[in-house]
């Protein structure tokens, strides 16, 4: 391993670079959780950082073996890990990769999507594909607006989902519904008043669901456009609930309705 000691080595500033946005298909991974998960992947690591503290984790190892393949590994002080790492209290590994999302028409092309629509939490778009693989659903988008589902904070929030998901982003609503449309799934939008509770609503054909953001939900017009409106009923006062507890409820009724249905 090479040995970094500035905090002004080009990789600390590709890392902070990076923190604060995508650069083309490279993305930042923090810790040794998300850099497992990549690795068992097969995502390719650009380059990647180790604290001492961590000499002895079998990731090392596995990171090491990646330097004759072109990756740059480096063995860094506690102080350039502090200015490497994006996260209030460092890891102790910090890897680079290269992530490419999936066509649209991939995304679109397995019988259970979920779409999120203006969710400006980076940390509640990675749970929510977290909770779209647990789930088993087949495709993730996000639209024009929404928190980057491959920025650190997301993919942190996905603890390595966002590697096995087919993900898209960039698309916007009404280009999103057209082509789910298009590939044979049924829209289903979620609103808090209006739909039908999602215990009482046939959620065994292929499917897309749109999940609005934070505070505003979904748009009107993508609410109009949709086949079906689902509600998860709830006691008063609560109104609405987090948009990743929101997505979980529906997938797991969706999986316990294809199940019986099998």
């Amino acid at each position: 391993m090479i040995p970094i000691t500035s905090r002004r080595h080009p990789f600390v500033a590709r890392c902070r670079a990076l923190a604060a946005g995508r650069e083309a298909d490279l993305v930042l991974l923090d810790g040794p959780h998300l850099v497992g998960e990549a690795l068992a992947s097969g995502l390719p690591i650009v380059a990647a950082a180790i604290a001492p503290r961590m000499a002895g984790d079998p990731l090392c190892g596995k990171l090491a073996e990646l330097a004759p393949e072109g990756a740059a590994i480096y063995q860094a002080t506690a102080e350039v890990m502090e200015a490497a790492s994006p996260a209030r209290s460092p890891s102790g590994m910090v890897a680079i990769a290269r992530v490419r999302e999936a066509p649209p028409a991939v995304v679109l092309a397995g019988n259970l999507v979920v779409a999120a629509v203006g969710v400006q939490d980076p940390g509640n778009v990675g749970a929510i594909i977290r909770v779209a693989d647990a789930a088993g659903a087949t495709g993730f988008a996000a639209t024009a607006g929404c928190a980057d589902p491959l920025g650190w904070k997301a993919l942190r929030g996905s603890m390595g989902s966002a590697f096995r998901v087919p993900l898209a982003s960039g698309m916007s609503g009404d280009a999103l519904v057209s082509a789910a449309r298009a590939a044979g799934l049924e829209i289903i939008a979620t609103c808090p008043a209006g739909g039908t509770d999602h215990d009482a609503l046939d959620l065994t054909k292929p499917s897309l669901f749109l999940l609005g953001g934070e505070g505003p939900g979904l748009p009107a017009d993508l609410i109009a456009a949709a086949d079906a409106r689902v509600r998860i009923p709830m006691r008063g006062p609560v109104e609405s609930l987090n948009v990743a507890v929101a997505t979980g409820i529906l997938l797991f009724e969706t999986r316990r309705q294809r199940k019986a249905m099998a």
